[in-house]
């Protein structure tokens, strides 16, 4: 019994640390596995999170490249002029449903107009002034108020308008009590196609003009019997001619 208290009391120390030891390891793993846990989630969304943005980015290239095609072929692609269904009117009646379709643009983006000016066919217009058998044009100069995003829609549309028009010149002011709001001065010009064979120079139209007026007057002095009296024409012997003397 003594020699067992003896070899008790000599790894009584060893097997107070190895339980100790084990005490602490389990300890250690108590607290250490949801550590662990925690890391190998974080682990586990990090990699979720990096497949996910480089999917969006992805997705964002591939958008960017579809919008630089789609720019290129926009802009290689010309756009028709407006073609009035009934050829052969005056310009105005010509452009009217352009024109219409303008205003609609204005009014589905919220666009205050303070004024609206038009000017048809314009001399210093190089349609005008190169082919006005072929083209007639109105251009619009207006002074709007809008705020910056609906200013921004506008001119998206106006870009992507299915017919030929020019954006002569845009000028915008913030407004001095609202910076939000924008002061706009816009000139856009506006074409519709033009039947040639309708189409009388201006020349030839006041030529027109006159002789129709001169009929007019003729026919107005036959229905009131009234005869023109004769202009006095010299004849050879220096006299006068018969008829003006009478």
């Amino acid at each position: 019994m003594e020699n067992y208290n003896i070899y008790f009391k000599k790894f009584q120390i060893a097997i107070m640390i190895f339980v100790a030891a084990i005490a602490g390891i389990i300890f250690l793993i108590y607290k250490t596995v949801p550590e662990v846990q925690k890391i190998l989630d974080i682990q586990k969304q990090q990699k979720t999170q990096s497949e996910s943005l480089s999917d969006a980015e992805r997705k964002l290239a591939d958008l960017r490249a579809d919008a630089e095609r789609r720019k290129v072929e926009n802009e290689n692609l010309p756009k028709l002029f407006f073609k009035p269904v009934n050829m052969g009117l005056d310009t105005e009646a010509a452009i009217s449903e352009e024109f219409g379709e303008i205003l609609q643009l204005i009014r589905e983006n919220k666009i205050k107009t303070r004024s609206l000016v038009y000017e048809y066919d314009p001399k210093d217009d190089n349609f005008v002034k190169n082919v006005p058998e072929k083209y007639q044009v109105c251009r619009i100069k207006a002074e709007m108020i809008a705020n910056y995003t609906n200013f921004e829609n506008f001119l998206r549309d106006l870009y992507k308008h299915e017919h030929y028009l020019e954006i002569s010149k845009i000028e915008v002011s913030p407004y001095e009590k609202n910076k939000r709001i924008l002061l706009i001065n816009l000139e856009i010009k506006l074409y519709a196609q033009r039947d040639p064979s309708t189409y009388i120079p201006p020349a030839d139209a006041t030529a027109k003009t006159s002789e129709n007026a001169a009929d007019a007057g003729a026919q107005a002095d036959a229905q009131a019997g009234k005869v023109p009296s004769p202009e006095k024409v010299d004849d050879k012997s220096g006299g006068v001619s018969p008829e003006a003397t009478q």
